[in-house]
């Protein structure tokens, strides 16, 4: 039997990748459709093969699983905005963030378009530099950024993440001409992307990672998790843990709360404690008490 990670399926058969070059269309063992267990692109599995074609054996045990993009064993989340054409939604970018956080995943926020909305790019970008990530200006019309996202992508599988319209497809095209995916506008009317991505698959680079390429989405359901939890979700939260006067803070009406006196010092953006208030509101809503 060989190893390889499903890059694509569509209709009950799986594209394998083997080794980083030889790909086999393969389907299930019968045993494995019984068990019923989705399976997801990004997962690695052990197949028997005959030239060209092969059957799926195991499926190996899975390290990360994102629900929204569906796929598993990923490394890295890069969550695109577009700096403008659409606007940037930071409510969906933090949604993406928590959801990152929780899995465990390292995040880097690339802010495509620059050369539509400097200013605003290098303000979104001081944001998310603050709150403690990674991000990168870019643009695939100008070939701005595409040096630094390279080294970010190199050796590691990497989900796109992110509205409809911001450029995620542009972007890897811009990265690897050689795939010319289709791209899609923005609609002048909705202010939002049209789809151009139906279903996740993963390319390989020439840097030897691989990259997902996924549709984009405009919502996004709150985390499962412990409203006590939340916090610990944002990362420039850390730095006011134990510093509250009430244990178990939750940062929201207590009084002597550090993180509240951060926000208002302008040491935590107003936008992303909002947001965090507005994922607490959501979290707690879902709760069986």
């Amino acid at each position: 039997m060989e190893d390889g990670i499903i890059i694509k399926g569509i209709g009950g058969f799986y594209e394998v990748l083997i080794e980083g070059q030889l790909t086999v269309t393969c389907r299930l063992r019968g045993r494995l459709r019984l068990e019923g267990e989705r399976v997801l692109v990004g997962d690695r599995v052990r197949i028997t093969r005959s030239g060209q074609e092969g059957v799926v054996e195991e499926i190996l045990p899975r390290t990360t699983h994102l629900q929204r993009p569906p796929i598993a064993n990923v490394n890295q989340v890069m969550v695109v905005m577009a700096a403008a054409n659409p606007d940037p939604d930071l409510i969906l970018l933090d949604r993406i963030l928590v959801h990152a956080e929780l899995a465990g995943l390292e995040a880097v926020v690339v802010i495509n378009k620059v050369d539509l909305a400097a200013g605003p790019a290098s303000s979104l970008q001081s944001l998310y530099n603050k709150a403690g990530y990674q991000t990168v200006a870019a643009s695939a019309k100008a070939k701005v950024g595409l040096d630094c996202i390279r080294d970010k992508l190199a050796g590691k599988l990497t989900t796109f993440a992110g509205p409809s319209g911001v450029g995620k497809s542009s972007l890897i095209n811009a990265l690897e001409p050689g795939f010319s995916l289709q791209i899609g506008d923005v609609s002048a009317k909705l202010g939002r992307g049209r789809h151009t991505t139906r279903s996740v698959s993963l390319l390989p680079l020439s840097s030897g990672g691989l990259i997902a390429d996924t549709p984009g989405f405009s919502r996004l359901e709150m985390v499962n998790t412990e409203p006590e939890r939340l916090q610990d979700l944002f990362p420039e939260f850390t730095a006011y843990q134990g510093l509250c006067q009430f244990r178990g803070c939750l940062h929201r009406h207590e009084p002597k709360c550090a993180v509240k006196q951060a926000v208002a010092g302008n040491s935590i953006a107003h936008s992303r404690y909002e947001n965090y208030l507005l994922f607490l509101s959501e979290i707690e809503a879902k709760q069986p008490y």
